[in-house]
């Protein structure tokens, strides 16, 4: 007897992995994102009212994960206005129990701070201020996770290679088997330097150089080839990390 579910997955893996082959379309990707980028697009969406600073797809990759991954606590450096720690509170809101967002910025400037504790899904976030660096930093998000069953990690806070790689090997161990570690902004490593001037990263010193050297340290990760294949549109290329062991 045929099951219909299990055919529609599989010839949608199959054409997932028709996109992923097909250099063309993606050199169009490519300059699309080039393009748009130019224009500030990450910056016009919100989530629940507050901006989020993503692309569409990879807020869409980041339901999937944490619906299929059920996280009890998503640990996230870098809040901005906040956007995406709403989106994680509301994510494990209708997961229901009693899940957690814990979100790191160096600085939480005042309205950002308002806004997010004075929105409905305020109830589901920590929020920590100082450098996710910092080992008194790290200790306080190790005392949340203690107990956690599921930890889902994604780094957004400062893109240079040095402060993604020390964040790769400070939080990498909180995350569970089967869940997930997201690296954004690895895209910065294919844009032209235009797209980082007046930054401390750029191409050559980045998400995307710190993701790779932290690859070669642990066997833990596997890039999901799939998740990139499926969005195309992605500001974290080889960033979405499986935890395997």
């Amino acid at each position: 007897m045929s099951d219909p579910v299990r055919e529609f997955d599989e010839r949608n893996r199959e054409k997932i992995a028709e996109m992923g082959r097909d250099s063309e379309l993606r050199d169009v990707t490519r300059d699309w994102f080039s393009r748009v980028s130019r224009h500030e697009y990450s910056y016009h969406f919100r989530w629940m009212g507050r901006p989020v600073i993503q692309f569409p797809q990879d807020i869409m990759a980041m339901q999937e994960i944490i619906w299929r991954v059920q996280p009890d606590l998503i640990i996230e450096t870098g809040i901005a206005h906040g956007g995406s720690l709403i989106f994680s509170a509301s994510m494990l809101e209708l997961l229901g129990g009693n899940g957690r967002v814990v979100g790191i910025d160096i600085d939480i400037r005042k309205h950002n701070r308002e806004a997010i504790e004075s929105h409905p899904m305020f109830r589901r976030i920590t929020m920590i201020e100082g450098s996710s660096v910092d080992e008194a930093i790290v200790q306080q998000v190790r005392d949340l996770a203690r107990g956690c069953r599921n930890v889902l990690v994604a780094l957004d806070s400062n893109h240079t290679h040095d402060h993604v790689l020390a964040e790769l090997r400070l939080y990498s161990g909180l995350v569970t088997a089967g869940s997930y570690l997201i690296v954004f902004d690895t895209i910065i490593e294919a844009m032209p330097e235009e797209f980082s001037a007046n930054r401390p990263w750029g191409p050559g010193n980045n998400a995307a150089t710190a993701l790779r050297q932290f690859l070669g340290e642990t066997d833990r990760f596997v890039v999901d080839e799939e998740i990139e294949n499926k969005l195309l549109i992605t500001v974290a290329p080889g960033g979405y990390l499986r935890c395997v062991r």
